[in-house]
């Protein structure tokens, strides 16, 4: 049986500020719904609403005619709405089977039945394409896997409508096709799908209609097929994106290689890996997931263990064990988990700001005004949009605690620069802030290292792209042999084949 949503003039305070300004539009059944807007936009709260994790101040609630007022998420649950999280709502030290059924249990009698829900947390897994034992601790696994448990996870609930919270931002290409595929088959079941995503190819692939919100307000809807990415952009953000990315800054003939190494090897992950990134340049990195590229710089910068193999910086060789000797060499390195290794998400954003640089700015105590300066001059250099300078790193949205992160890492100011999955998560305009932030990065003469699975992105950015696959480097892309179907053929291992 399906269910028929209506937002009736939603409003949403915290505290004094509104951030849902009454929302008005439906959801029809058996439909694939794209939901866009930049980070901020008031989405993800106006779906929280919906799965019963927030109460709306104001407005109504309406599904199949009767007004609803969930006290948590679990009443949510119960008739037929789950939330997938864009940032994973898991127990890391629980087994995937223990995650999907968590108050949820199956029991024989007084005792659980551990043996059904090992089953149907198989077949759960088999629905989403993850052939890994349901015994597992999630914390084991990789981020693309603890992804398409969260999946698993709402499948379990038989889900009547589903909504998904950027879901692909950490799956390959194979996996995701896996999800669109699953995806269909829900919605000839019956099921709403309410997708949110920044990936602007998928919502015009994947769903029926596009809802636009804007600055907590609803901003129209259109059938997929009568408006383009662009027009989605510009809708979201109300006005022209066409130039996402800078010309880019060539590269000095004479400019130094900043870092360079040798014949890296990580057990487990990279048999063996070399390459070299100058002043000026921005170096890219592509791979399916598991290609072993966050690995490799989790070893380069002493986060993992690594065997063999040298590093110099600026000519220079570099014992690094530590992402402390990495930053002393001038070296950083942003990881794609932003709330899980970027930020400490209950500390203010002057406390994360100026972590990086307390042997510096404690002299001998701590220098509070200076930080709140720092803070200050941050907000304005990276476009960070907040309520309050005051709030905790948490409050802000996912586009502008990446800026946040950025900020961080760059403050002690890094002659090398990597990034992984700059833009995971976040929206189209705050995409466009950070592309010209890694442009101003290189042209400022560091050597900037972009990890992404966003092959236009790759593109857009880089100079030259290391593609690796199976932990081995498969070729290195000049900007002139950079193009989507070079890339997928080399991280695929199928260029020769085709060629």
């Amino acid at each position: 049986m399906s269910l028929t949503i209506h937002f009736k003039h939603i409003i949403k305070e915290f505290g004094p500020v509104r951030v849902l300004h009454g929302v008005d539009f439906a959801l029809e059944p058996g439909r694939v719904v794209g939901l866009l807007g930049e980070n901020g936009a008031g989405k993800s709260t106006l779906m929280k609403i919906l799965a019963g994790y927030e109460r709306p101040t104001g407005g109504q609630l309406i599904i199949d005619g009767v007004e609803r007022h969930f006290a948590d998420a679990r009443e949510a649950e119960a008739l037929g709405i789950a939330l997938i999280h864009q940032e994973f709502n898991l127990a890391e030290h629980l087994s995937i089977t223990q995650n999907i059924f968590l108050g949820h249990e199956k029991k024989r009698g007084w005792l659980l039945d551990g043996r059904a829900m090992a089953e149907e947390a198989a077949a759960c897994l088999a629905q989403v394409g993850l052939d890994v034992d349901p015994a597992t601790r999630v914390g084991d696994l990789i981020v693309a896997e603890k992804q398409l448990v969260e999946i698993a996870k709402a499948l379990s609930r038989k889900a009547r409508v589903l909504i998904m919270d950027e879901p692909t931002a950490s799956l390959s290409p194979a996996e995701t096709r896996k999800l669109f595929s699953l995806m269909a088959r829900l919605k000839q079941e019956g099921v709403t799908i309410v997708y949110i995503s920044h990936k602007l190819d998928e919502m015009e692939a994947h769903t029926d209609e596009v809802v636009i919100m804007r600055d907590g307000k609803f901003v129209s809807r259109a059938a997929t097929a009568d408006v383009d990415r662009r027009q989605m952009a510009n809708l979201m953000v109300g006005r022209d994106v066409s130039d996402m990315f800078q010309p880019k800054t060539p590269v000095a003939p004479d400019a130094p290689v900043l870092l360079r190494v040798e014949r890296l090897q990580v057990p487990g992950w990279i048999e063996e890996l070399s390459f070299g990134v100058r002043a000026g340049e921005v170096l890219g990195f592509a791979g399916l997931v598991g290609a072993g590229r966050t690995e490799a710089f989790e070893a380069i910068l002493g986060l993992r263990p690594r065997r063999g193999g040298s590093i110099e910086i600026d000519g220079k060789p570099a014992d690094i064990r530590s992402p402390r000797d990495a930053m002393r060499h001038g070296l950083t390195y942003l990881s794609e988990d932003r709330k899980g290794k970027g930020l400490h998400l209950d500390l203010g954003l002057r406390e994360n700001l100026t972590m990086m640089t307390l042997e510096r700015d404690a002299r001998p105590w701590l220098d509070l005004k200076g930080g709140s300066e720092a803070l200050q001059q941050a907000i304005a250099d990276f476009g960070i949009r907040l309520r309050d300078p005051a709030c905790a790193a948490r409050s802000l949205s996912g586009g502008n605690q990446q800026k946040l992160a950025l900020a961080k890492y760059l403050r002690p100011g890094p002659r090398v620069v990597v990034l992984d999955e700059p833009t995971r998560g976040v929206d189209v305009g705050a995409k466009r802030d950070i592309y010209a932030l890694i442009h101003r990065l290189a042209a400022e003469g560091r050597a900037v290292i972009v990890i992404s699975s966003e092959l236009i992105e790759l593109i857009g950015l880089s100079h030259r792209v290391a593609v690796l696959h199976g932990g081995r480097l498969q070729t290195v892309l000049d900007a002139d042999q950079l193009t989507e179907e070079n890339l997928i053929a080399h991280a695929t291992d199928t260029y020769h084949a085709q060629h």
